[in-house]
């Protein structure tokens, strides 16, 4: 028997409906972004963020992957030896150095995305801290930042006859006339355990005096008269602190309890000194020799390799929504004061400068802003980023000299003639 004309539209209509929610299947992809916000109030905060992108995206599904802080770098290498990385991944600076050793980084794709979004809508000084070794490409796009320097009350310098300390002399004079060892009291609160924390402040010094833990050629220039400079310098001006190994919290406890009028720590100090009401009494200044020197880490978001063009192309569209002015604005707000903005757009865009909890810091934030043409770190030389950089911090090897001449009270030539060596032994192991 024929079939009938009404029939057969019907058949054809039941195909093209299966083959049309096949096509809608196959366009379906579904990428992951690592992350470090742990926290309820962030994870919420990122959770209503990529709703918006899915509902601006319908074909694209991110899942969210937060892993605790600590955690966060030896989960990434796990990852990526299972061959299951996240397609995006928040990264800071100096771990996208190791992770672009590994060559985990999609620099085509991140390239692009900065292209589109153009290098003059990052301020100056920001994209320099996240080129590639070569100097040609990015290790990511940077979407906020933290800034390192000395903080100090204005009323205890301006008690004790003391101007704002512009150079290295004069704040070790500054430090040197508010130390009160026998009442407890000292003039600085600066880092001197074997920590991260004390490489960090340790390499401001240094960096304001031309010194580098490489030169532009790659070469290891630990042992140099300038670091020499720099380390007896910080001993010096270490003397000046609480006694014992100090790290992030004693350091931050010191300054908000009176012990100690100055201290080196990143601008999460601002949050507790805001709660606490003395904004209008707190003084920043940089380490500055030779040259000023702030320190400060530039997180990225970076994407993977490894993964299909469809996830690629999926994950572009999701970092560009994410460099958004408002978009960046609320991921920046989820630590106010403490993270900057890297863009003009975001530190223009109402959400940010508006929002009550920065309008509490003033013109502090336009402050430290300013400061990123300042930004120096160690591995870092012209255009250039050694990714030998990640493994020497993560060996903990600058940390343990800072230690050594400060708590240990060891001379520093020798010091640093070891670390030398011990730089260079890491480098040819790896």
């Amino acid at each position: 028997m024929k079939p009938s004309t009404t029939v057969l539209l019907s058949l054809f209509t039941a195909v093209a409906l299966l083959t049309g929610c096949k096509q809608d299947e196959e366009q379906q992809v579904t990428i992951e972004f690592m992350h470090s916000a742990v926290e309820q109030e962030r994870q919420t905060v990122i959770s209503q963020l990529i709703d918006r992108f899915q509902k601006e995206n319908p074909s694209i599904t991110v899942k969210q992957v937060p892993v605790e802080e600590d955690a966060y770098n030896t989960k990434i290498i796990t990852l990526a030896r299972s061959g299951s990385l996240p397609d995006v991944v928040e990264v800071s600076h100096d771990y996208a150095k190791v992770m672009d050793k590994e060559q985990l980084i999609d620099h085509d794709a991140i390239k692009t995305l900065i292209n589109t979004l153009g290098e003059d809508a990052f301020y100056d000084g920001v994209l320099r801290v996240v080129r590639t070794e070569d100097g040609t490409g990015y290790t990511g796009v940077p979407v906020s930042a933290w800034l390192q320097g000395i903080w100090y009350r204005k009323s205890v310098l301006a008690n004790a006859g003391i101007e704002e300390p512009k150079n290295w002399e004069q704040l070790l004079d500054a430090a040197r006339r508010l130390t009160h060892a026998r009442d407890k009291k000292y003039g600085i609160a600066l880092p001197t355990a074997e920590s991260v924390m004390s490489e960090q402040t340790f390499s401001q010094f240094a960096l304001s005096n031309n010194a580098n833990v490489f030169n532009a050629e790659g070469s290891v220039t630990v042992n140099s008269p300038e670091m020499l400079a720099s380390l007896n310098y910080y001993r010096e001006l270490a003397r000046c602190t609480m006694p014992g190994s100090n790290n992030v919290m004693e350091i931050k406890d010191a300054f908000m309890n009176g012990t100690a009028p100055m201290a080196v720590y990143s601008t999460y100090i601002l949050p507790a000194v805001q709660q606490e009401g003395t904004l209008a009494d707190l003084g920043f200044v940089v380490p500055t020799e030779k040259t000023p020197a702030v320190f400060g880490v530039i997180t990225s978001l970076t994407l993977t390799i490894g993964q299909t063009a469809r996830e690629t192309e999926a994950s572009r569209k999701f970092v560009a929504f994410m460099e958004q002015a408002q978009n960046a604005a609320e991921w920046v707000l989820m630590s106010p004061g403490a993270v900057l903005p890297v863009t003009k757009a975001v530190a223009e865009n109402p959400a940010f400068k508006d929002s009550p909890a920065i309008k509490v810091f003033g013109t502090l934030p336009a402050q430290l802003i300013a400061q990123y043409p300042n930004m120096q770190v160690f591995g870092s030389v012209g255009e250039k980023n050694f990714t030998r950089m990640g493994d020497i911090t993560g060996s903990a090897i600058l940390g343990e000299m800072v230690n050594q001449v400060t708590v240990g009270n060891k001379e520093a030539a020798p010091v640093l003639e070891r670390s030398q060596q011990r730089i260079q032994e890491l480098i040819q192991q790896h």
